[in-house]
């Protein structure tokens, strides 16, 4: 070994040496780090990573196949009289775009008579992240009376949001607004929580976030066919809230 001025070292020898070390090396590694020699084995091993992509894609062909006549656009969307709106994110305390676009399709639905309670459900874990408050706050601003609004503080994930909306909320019926991306997931989830659901799936700019998402939903997908077979509790339930019961219940003013 030489040592230079910085204190590093450096491997010095014979290159036969330096090559029977490189060898040593590579032996040492774990079998099933090595590539097969043989051709039928690495046709296994083909078939093997082959077999992996189509287990990891199951989940999400199972969205797509039992989701498929439930989605649509806002013009297509069902009278309905409760509508989930899901969180998507705060930017500044303020709806990220993704989120208002959300917001503006359950804005429009109300506006034109389709719906009569909107459900705002999303993460308000800590206190200064409140996610239902600034969706209320944004719906209030584009028309749709504050008595209409509920407010979901406990909808964590989709999952909770779902099973919330039916055992605590006591909705039976819903249509769901998210973008294309997540809306089926939410409309499975939502049928398995005991919500018989229509999914609207809102326009959304092909940017680096529709993309992620995108990619995200292909995980995602596992996780939701595990909540939908097992159906675990949610990370919070507590006790029933009439509040979409008595929303539902006032007068609708022009």
């Amino acid at each position: 070994m030489e040592r230079h001025g910085d204190g590093a070292r450096r491997l010095s020898g014979p290159s036969w040496a330096r090559s029977s070390w490189a060898r040593s090396s590579w032996a040492r590694k774990p079998d099933w780090l090595r590539l097969p020699r043989s051709r039928r084995g690495q046709r296994r091993a083909v078939q093997a990573v082959m077999a992996l992509c189509v287990l990891a894609l199951l989940p999400a062909t199972w969205l797509f196949v039992t989701t498929d006549d439930k989605v649509g656009t806002v013009a297509e969307a069902p009278r309905t009289r409760v509508a989930v709106v899901f969180g998507a994110g705060l930017w500044k305390g303020e709806p990220s775009p993704y989120l208002a676009h959300r917001l503006d399709a359950a804005a429009e639905l109300y506006r034109a008579g389709r719906i009569e309670v909107v459900l705002v459900t999303g993460d308000n874990s800590r206190e200064e992240y409140d996610e239902p408050d600034a969706m209320r706050a944004y719906l209030k601003k584009h028309g749709v009376p504050g008595r209409r609004i509920v407010s979901d503080y406990a909808g964590f994930d989709t999952w909770d949001s779902c099973v919330r909306a039916k055992k605590i909320f006591g909705v039976d019926r819903a249509v769901l607004i998210s973008q294309g991306f997540h809306i089926r997931r939410a409309v499975a989830l939502c049928d398995a929580a005991g919500v018989s659901s229509y999914g609207v799936a809102v326009d959304a700019v092909h940017d680096t976030t529709w993309y992620y998402g995108g990619a995200r939903e292909i995980f995602a997908a596992g996780k939701a066919a595990l909540d939908a077979t097992f159906r675990p509790d949610p990370h919070f339930l507590g006790p029933r809230e009439p509040g979409v019961a008595q929303a539902l219940t006032t007068h609708r003013t022009p």
